[in-house]
């Protein structure tokens, strides 16, 4: 996963209008996450995040580049949080929210991020006060997160809707990670053992919709009216 995104409490927002967002991203599990953010055509309903799960190699990123192209005018970037030093013709604020490690260290344990990371020495990480800025815009976001980042959503009060892409099997899913000839035999198996216990967890009942993607079509169509329907 190479995305990330942000999020925001939609509870007093009215008449809002929607549009899809993307931050900072790196590749972990505990990396800043991939965030998305779409116009509603609502002009009625409070606008919701959609938070999209599933193991490495289900095919989330293909079916949100199919989203973004066919809505190409509809994302925009949300604003993450971090410690590196800006680089020429960065902005506070409209690049990243620059900080200080102190600062961010007291984000964090007030328990301010969803998701955050340290990456080459600094501090990457995303927000619930981000993506409520983004939401108070009348804008919704698609948040592309882990299993943890889906138990930490939550726990916030951003009245999320939670989505899961699943593979047909888990003998599938290790051929496609296979295919892509990217995956140390240790690798794969901690993806491996990774994805059993984010399928597992889907099977609780924490999501409102679980897409198997066994063909890429029916999945996309199932996957943009969820998206789409608020």
């Amino acid at each position: 996963m190479l995305f990330t995104i942000a999020i925001r409490s939609i509870a007093k927002l009215v008449s809002p209008t929607t549009t899809l967002v993307k931050p900072i991203s790196l590749a972990s599990t505990h990396l800043p996450i991939p965030f998305f953010i779409r116009m509603s055509s609502s002009s009625t309903a409070p606008t919701r995040p959609v938070v999209i799960s599933g193991p490495s190699g289900t095919g989330k990123s293909t079916l949100l580049k199919k989203l973004f192209a066919e809505h190409p005018d509809t994302f925009g970037f949300s604003v993450s949080n971090t410690t590196r030093k800006p680089r020429e013709g960065e902005v506070n604020g409209k690049d990243y929210h620059f900080s200080t490690v102190e600062e961010f260290k007291k984000l964090i344990d007030e328990d301010k991020f969803i998701e955050w990371a340290q990456f080459s020495g600094n501090y990457y990480g995303t927000t619930v006060k981000a993506v409520k800025d983004v939401l108070e815009q009348g804008k919704i976001c698609l948040l592309d997160i882990d299993m943890q980042g889906v138990k930490s959503v939550k726990k916030t009060d951003l009245n999320a809707r939670y989505l899961f892409v699943s593979p047909p099997s888990i003998e599938e899913l290790r051929n496609r990670l296979s295919g892509r000839g990217t995956e140390t035999d240790e690798s794969l198996e901690k993806r491996i053992a990774a994805a059993a216990g984010e399928m597992e967890y889907a099977q609780t009942g924490a999501h409102d919709l679980i897409i198997v993607n066994d063909d890429l079509d029916r999945a996309y169509a199932e996957f943009k009216k969820f998206i789409l329907d608020q």
